[in-house]
């Protein structure tokens, strides 16, 4: 018996230790074709395990899975081997297919996985066929998922992720995964003495700091981000070993990310240092470093007792412009026993394209052409232009690319390439307007979004051949005996070579705007008489427009040079409303208006400012409904050129108005406490003067018995202050109710919130489970409990055998104990009775049944 337990303890061990055997791995891809992929399965294993794997299965994530071969193994420190496989794999079709590869058995003793080596190790990949995506390449993982701490020492490390395709990366802490890829049950994370965190952004895991020596597995989400999408991830498990030590890690001086332009060099010094003088061994990797042309230099691995040092270079050149940054990862080990600490700096690196130059603006007409020279990185696909009305001296920060939303420059347009080096500005077809100096910046344009940095600012005004009108100014406001001021600046730029003159002014005027047809209601034959008064119109109902034609009257070559842009009125719009008037007005002028004044006539044809605008409306409160208040404005504007009158100041007409109450108050908010015994629903609510009204002088309360029929007013409350009103005399307290607010002009609100109440506020309808009907006055008869608001009920009692021995329709019951049948009493048992209940509720009177036995004893 005892050599037959020691056979089967060997046998035990030998599977153990079969079994024991992967730690840590990933799934990453490239794209061979359209649907065609190379999958690269890397798994870590523990090299003493006889259970070698030279080919694994891999499930493709499309109902197939094919076995992929080994083609190298390599044996790491701390009995580790590293294992890769590859494998090609056609899908049928775009879709997210889920790679995923499990192995029966992880290594056995991790802490933080209950029995691990009983556990599957499972890593999986997603990948997403889409031709909106476009190509796509998986991120790979530069630095080894077997990593080694100290207990009471910050441990850190990073996947070293790379993307060849240059899309966004980001990390996330999840949990290791087992058989058929679900979450391990009882997994949990390492436990810190303060925190195990991971940087989502950098990919730089954090364990701040481990508390107990062992092998631990975590895994972290790889995610793949192209445009704001996400267009794949990879889980990769890792194994941390942590042991007792002596040691305090090096420290790596703090970095910067920084950027830099397509044609300069950028020199990073990455130094380290160690407090316990142990000799430093300094490493970089990462995207830069990485790259087929003009990669960036970092020379390692550098070496240096107590402290190291090396220099980061880089001249990028324009294959390397692209949306998102680079990100160099900088390790510092030391060389402490019997666990080699370090620390972790990354760094993002921002290549830049750059800015556009030689912009030239030239007015044309009425557009304005922009040229430039031809980029530097042909590898752009277009040029993007921005424009604002008038200079600001933008300079971008180092890292500032486009032209940021803060400056107020507005996207206007994109050439069809890079190669395309014009642009004509037309004003979205319309033209440009005259008095405006217009400024611009270019900026060459990337497929992946990349932008360069912008040009220098550059900016044009059109040439000033016709009169641009600055003025249109109401001075007496009549509904047919008005006047306005029309004012214009005069052309001075004209070439006297094809318009010798004599010139012609001739004014037009519509009351409807533009696109409308104009009346010619005037003309001046003076070059310098810039000034017209239009006398005999309707400004009081009406908005008026003008605009001022150009003609040259030479003897025999008459003809139309030109007109300035269609200028109105400021017409002022005086809405009355509860205790106020709402002033509002919309000039359609070709300068830029920034302030309004406001003024109120304070006494008989005396008005007093009372405050300006920024936009185009004012609202003067606190005023008395019924009284007439009158106001006009005051616009302040300009043209952003130089050679215009400043500030260009034009008045409306005056409008009148009186403050109307036409709005209903707030609604108030209701509440209900009831009394079933009283059969009363005490009602309050809120006074909205209290809040956000101050006119509310009564209240109408809304009731309905139930929710089948029509509300009704069941009561007026005023003044205000009466806010509580007792409901009594109902024959339940079922019902719902709502308030509403009345105001002094009759307004009434919006319906309050609604509150019902329901029987299930009182007592409900229950029976006993026993009574004893021996005439000894107490418990003689069979009644309900206390009950509220019951119509009547069908109760049927039945003995054991089925018979029926007491039937009524009465809701107190009172049954004696009687058999209905034969008069003598039943006997001592149990009986059942079914009881439909009819009860007063919202619905109306709705049926209740209650099942149940009473036992009878006398």
């Amino acid at each position: 018996m005892r050599s037959f337990t020691v056979i089967i303890l060997l046998i035990l061990l030998s599977l153990q230790s079969f079994a024991t055997h992967n730690r840590a791995g990933e799934i990453t891809y490239i794209q061979l074709s359209q649907l065609t992929y190379e999958f690269t399965l890397v798994t870590y294993t523990y090299t003493p395990s006889l259970a070698d794997r030279p080919s694994l299965e891999l499930d493709w994530g499309d109902g197939t899975q094919s076995v992929v071969q080994r083609i190298s193994k390599t044996s790491l420190p701390n009995q580790v081997s590293m294992n890769i496989y590859k494998g090609t794999h056609t899908f049928s079709g775009q879709g997210s297919f889920v790679i995923s590869m499990e192995d029966p058995n992880r290594n056995g003793g991790v802490m933080n996985i209950p029995n691990s080596i009983n556990v599957p190790f499972y890593i999986e990949t997603i990948l997403n066929i889409n031709p909106f995506i476009g190509p796509n390449n998986s991120p790979i993982l530069l630095n080894p998922p077997i990593d080694n701490g100290c207990v009471g020492y910050p441990f850190v490390h990073n996947p070293g992720a790379y993307d060849v395709d240059g899309d966004s990366i980001a990390f996330e802490l999840v949990h290791c995964r087992g058989i058929d890829g679900d979450f391990i049950p009882g997994y949990s994370y390492p436990n810190a003495s303060i925190s195990f965190t991971i940087d989502p952004i950098t990919g730089t895991l954090s364990w701040i700091n481990p508390t107990l020596i062992g092998e631990y597995n975590v895994a972290i989400i790889i995610k793949e981000y192209r445009n704001g999408v996400l267009v794949g991830t990879i889980t990769r498990d890792m194994q941390i070993t942590i042991d007792n030590c002596n040691n305090r890690p090096p420290v790596i001086d703090g970095l910067s990310d920084t950027c830099i332009e397509v044609g300069q060099s950028l020199n990073v010094l990455i130094e380290a240092n160690d407090i316990d003088n142990d000799l430093l061994t300094l490493r970089g990797t990462g995207g830069p470093i990485l790259l087929q042309n003009s990669k960036a230099l970092f020379p390692q691995p550098a070496m240096g007792t107590g402290n190291v040092s090396s220099v980061f270079s880089w001249s990028p050149i324009c294959e390397h412009v692209q949306l998102n940054p680079y990100q160099m990862i900088f390790k510092a080990k030391d060389n402490g026993t019997p666990v080699n600490l370090v620390d972790i700096k990354t760094m993002f690196i921002k290549v830049i394209a750059p800015s556009p130059k030689n912009v030239m603006a030239t007015p044309k007409g009425n557009n304005i052409e922009l040229l430039w020279d031809k980029s530097i990185c042909s590898n752009g696909d277009q040029y993007d232009i921005y424009k604002h009305n008038g200079y600001i001296g933008y300079v971008p920060s180092v890292c500032e690319t486009g032209v940021p939303a803060w400056t107020a420059y507005q996207f206007i347009g994109s050439t069809t390439s890079i190669n395309d080096t014009a642009f004509v500005d037309t004003g979205n077809g319309i033209g440009l307007l005259h008095g405006d100096d217009y400024c611009y910046m270019v900026v060459a344009h990337f497929p992946d979004g990349a932008q360069s940095y912008p040009s220098l600012e550059i900016c044009a005004q059109l040439i000033k051949d016709v009169p641009v009108i600055t003025n249109v100014s109401v001075d007496t406001t009549s509904d047919g005996e008005g006047k306005n001021t029309i004012i214009w600046s005069k052309p001075d730029s004209l070439d006297y070579t094809q318009t010798p003159g004599p010139f012609l002014y001739q004014i037009f005027h519509n009351t409807d705007g533009f696109g409308n047809p104009m009346t010619l209601i005037d003309s001046l034959d003076n070059l310098n008489d810039t000034i017209y008064q239009h006398t005999k119109v309707d400004t009081e109902n009406k908005t008026n427009y003008y605009k001022i034609g150009f003609v040259n009257r030479t003897t025999g070559n008459r003809f139309y040079i030109g007109e300035s842009q269609l200028a109105s009125s400021v017409y002022l719009k005086a809405d009355g409303k509860a205790r106020r008037m709402e002033l509002s007005w919309n000039p359609i002028v070709p300068w830029s208006n920034d302030t309004v004044i406001v003024y109120k006539e304070t006494s008989p044809d005396i008005f007093d400012s009372i405050g300006y605008s920024l936009s185009n409306i004012y609202v003067d409160s606190h005023l008395v409904n019924g009284e007439t208040y009158c106001y006009y404005v005051k616009s302040i504007g300009s043209y952003s050129a130089n050679g215009f009158s400043k500030p260009l100041i034009n008045k409306s007409q005056i409008a009148c108005g009186s403050p109307i109450d036409e709005e209903p108050p707030c609604p108030p908010t209701i509440k209900v406490t009831t009394d079933c015994f009283l059969i009363e629903n005490l009602l309050q609510w809120t006074n909205p003067n209290n809040t956000c009204v101050d006119d509310v002088v009564r209240y109408n309360l809304y009731y309905t018995p139930d929710l089948n029929s029509d509300y009704s007013v069941i009561h007026n409350a005023s003044p205000a202050s009466d806010t509580i009103f007792n409901h009594i005399g109902m024959e339940t307290i079922v019902g719902c109710y709502y308030v509403t607010a009345i105001d002094s002009f009759d307004n009434e609100s919006d319906a309050s919130n609604r509150v019902c109440v329901d029987i299930d506020s009182c007592r409900l309808y229950t029976l006993p489970n026993v009574f004893t009907p021996n005439n000894d006055g107490y418990n003689d008869l069979f009644i309900p409990f206390p009950y509220d608001f019951v119509e009547s009920v069908n109760m049927n009692i039945y003995n054991r055998w089925g018979g029926l021995v007491f039937t009524t329709t009465d809701a107190d019951i009172n049954w004696d104990g009687k058999d209905l049948n034969t008069g003598n009493d039943c006997t001592d048992g149990v009986y059942f009775f079914d009881c439909e209940v009819f009860e007063y509720r919202l619905e109306g009177l709705q049926s209740r049944t209650i099942n149940g036995t009473v036992s009878l004893y006398r």
